[in-house]
């Protein structure tokens, strides 16, 4: 199964062939066993100064901020005047095995350290924001895969203000949150946002991912709740939410940033820079989406 993962971490597709682009300057933004850095890609006319930070994938056990298949997205972002922020964070799966409904605690620890690492580079933002000439009111999470899951549970752990909700400052909110097949652990059942409401959120999932589980894994209270499920909470409570769910297609969507720009261009525009409290949910059934041996894995192809 090396292979298999091998080919989830590297997710080669047509927008790969693409020349490196170079950061303006990279920060230490944490020590912990060692450095942790983010790379700044600034917009050359940012005149409103929003900032994705950009979390990678590769199921918690490979991946980097400067893999060069993410060089496509991040060079579109920079041609819309969105700067970008890539970070590391610690891969908390590494050399796990068994991983599964009764060996949940590596995945539990995983995503809280990645989680922690987001937060934890958002604060490091909030305290230089001058020096790196970014708003700290415009801020944007995405994510694929183990990123989208950090993303949207770093937005869990805000709303709820948990030990790492407070990492940032209360009432702390990032403008928008983009997921690409993601999903959020949960220790307290359904998952609610108790304290604040999360940020907008756009989610694209595969209604047949079992990798990142489009519905739900769930024993008693303990769960990780994919994006069907979340939108159910969102629309319940009235939160604004855009999700784009592929029929039929598995773990290939969290490789879709650059093929489904356009959605997160349409959900930036409305739902962030004009806060409009948009509920869209988007079916497609394109028999013509590019299909990948990845797609169909499982957590027990990996670990």
């Amino acid at each position: 199964m090396k292979k298999l993962a091998l080919c989830i971490l590297v997710t080669i597709t047509a927008i790969c062939a693409q020349a490196q682009i170079i950061p303006t300057a990279t920060y230490e933004y944490v020590k912990r066993d060692s450095s942790l850095y983010f790379d700044l890609y600034k917009a050359p006319n940012s005149a409103d100064n929003y900032t994705v930070i950009f979390v990678f994938g590769g199921g918690f056990i490979g991946g980097s901020r400067n893999e060069p298949y993410y060089f496509p997205y991040y060079s579109k972002l920079l041609e819309n005047n969105i700067n970008v922020i890539a970070i590391d964070y610690r891969l908390g799966l590494k050399g796990v095995k068994g991983l599964g409904v009764f060996n949940y605690k590596p995945l539990e620890n995983a995503i809280a350290m990645a989680a922690e690492d987001l937060l934890t580079a958002t604060k490091y933002i909030l305290e230089h924001e001058k020096e790196l000439q970014i708003d700290s009111k415009k801020l944007i999470i995405a994510g694929s895969s183990a990123g989208a899951i950090t993303v949207l549970q770093a937005d869990y752990e805000l709303g709820n203000r948990t030990k790492l909700g407070q990492i940032l400052p209360d009432g702390f909110r990032y403008a928008g949150v983009m997921s690409y097949a993601g999903a959020i652990f949960s220790t307290n059942g359904k998952v609610k946002y108790r304290h604040q409401e999360p940020a907008p959120t756009m989610m694209l999932h595969g209604t047949a991912d079992q990798l990142v589980n489009y519905k739900q894994i769930k024993m008693f209270n303990i769960g990780l709740f994919g994006s069907s499920k979340l939108v159910k909470r969102f629309e319940k409570y009235g939160y604004p939410y855009y999700i784009v769910r592929y029929n039929t297609v598995g773990h290939e969507v969290a490789a879709r940033m650059y093929d489904d720009f356009d959605k997160a261009m349409w959900f930036f525009e409305n739902c962030i820079v004009k806060g409009a409290k948009i509920h869209r949910d988007d079916f497609i059934d394109d028999p013509t989406v590019e299909r990948h041996k990845f797609g169909s894995a499982k957590p027990s192809d990996i670990y």
